[in-house]
């Protein structure tokens, strides 16, 4: 059922506990007291029937049928209607986690609406109820528990996002190449923390603001500054939290950026040095191609007598020129003008 517990006090006294909401209404007719009726997750028929008999504006009452709303608070008239963003760590998965609880507050009500299960608002319940002398205060007196509670709450994340934050610091210097996506999914945590806690600021100054003229009692006013000044506390720590982050991703991209730099420099080194040793095989493969070419133009050089040599040396009886009076000076001369011709052309393409 959305009625989770229903109640209605006389001077701090819980004097019953209606089972439905048209006896709520009744009784709380019949005692002039004040009724605090908490709901979970209630249908459209249960808020309108709790708008209709406390003239809750539409506006808050769509808020609180819709839900997903920011933290913020409204006054419309005698009433105020206020959302609060509960939030819890978890642990295990390393993430936070949040509610939402509306309530509306007016002369002689508080109505809770929650749409998750935490905070679990029977302990704020059971703790007013065991201090009667301030639940006699009103229904401020309950909102001020409700918001307590609620701030109350964002010690353990706070805790929980700083040992993450200490853990990515040692896994960025430690080379982790995951760090950078859990930075991220860290800081988008940190964000909407921000999202459900900076509200309170604005919303806790206005309600001391407006508690002269609502005759708020002066405890209550010490109450409502002692849960601002807590608040403070905490959207400090998640300011820090996020700028922390932010250096984080600015430190792991300069880190990242150094080590491709690094990588670069050391690739480039190497290519130095292949290029050198590629200049130097070069220079040896073109010193080998000069001395080839030496070799093969005096081996030409001589290669022109010699064959001359070599035919002349078969010594066949039919060989005219053996027996001709100029053979031997023009076989000399021809082996000469071979020679230094081919001298002549191999110096002329530098091959000499």
């Amino acid at each position: 059922m959305a009625l989770i517990d229903n109640g209605i006090y006389v001077t701090g006294q819980r004097t019953s506990s209606p089972q439905s909401l048209d006896e709520t209404y009744q009784q709380l007719r019949e005692c002039a007291g004040m009724a605090w009726i908490g709901l979970y997750r209630p249908d459209a028929d249960e808020i309108r029937s709790v708008a209709d008999e406390f003239s809750l504006h539409p506006l808050a009452v769509e808020d609180a049928l819709k839900g997903h709303q920011r933290a913020k608070l409204e006054r419309f008239g005698d009433t105020l209607f206020v959302v609060l963003r509960p939030a819890w760590y978890l642990d295990a998965e390393e993430r936070v986690e949040f509610g939402e609880v509306n309530v509306f507050i007016g002369p002689g009500f508080v109505v809770t609406v929650r749409h998750a299960e935490n905070p679990d608002l029977a302990n704020v319940r059971r703790r007013m109820e065991s201090n009667p002398a301030l639940l006699a205060l009103g229904p401020e007196a309950v909102l001020h528990a409700v918001l307590d509670e609620v701030v109350d709450a964002y010690s353990p994340v706070v805790a929980g996002l700083e040992n993450d934050i200490d853990e990515i610091e040692n896994q960025l210097f430690g080379g982790d190449p995951s760090v950078s996506r859990r930075i991220y999914e860290l800081l988008s945590e940190v964000i909407d923390f921000q999202r459900a806690t900076r509200p309170l600021r604005g919303m806790l100054e206005a309600l001391l603001r407006g508690s002269e003229k609502y005759q708020v009692d002066v405890e209550l006013q010490r109450s409502f500054r002692d849960v601002l000044d807590h608040v403070l506390r905490v959207t400090e720590q998640a300011d820090s939290f996020r700028a922390l982050l932010e250096n984080a991703l600015t430190v792991h991209a300069t880190l990242v950026t150094q080590q491709q730099n690094d990588e670069m420099r050391r690739i480039s080194e190497a290519g130095l040095a292949q290029n050198e040793e590629t200049r130097r095989l070069s220079e040896v493969s073109l010193a080998q191609n000069e001395e080839v070419k030496k070799i093969s133009s005096w081996a030409a050089i001589l290669f022109a007598p010699t064959l001359v040599g070599t035919i002349y040396g078969m010594n066949f009886d039919t060989m005219p020129e053996l027996h001709w009076e100029f053979g031997y000076p023009v076989a000399v001369a021809a082996m000469g003008v071979m020679g230094l011709g081919l001298w002549g052309i191999f110096k002329r393409r530098k091959w000499l």
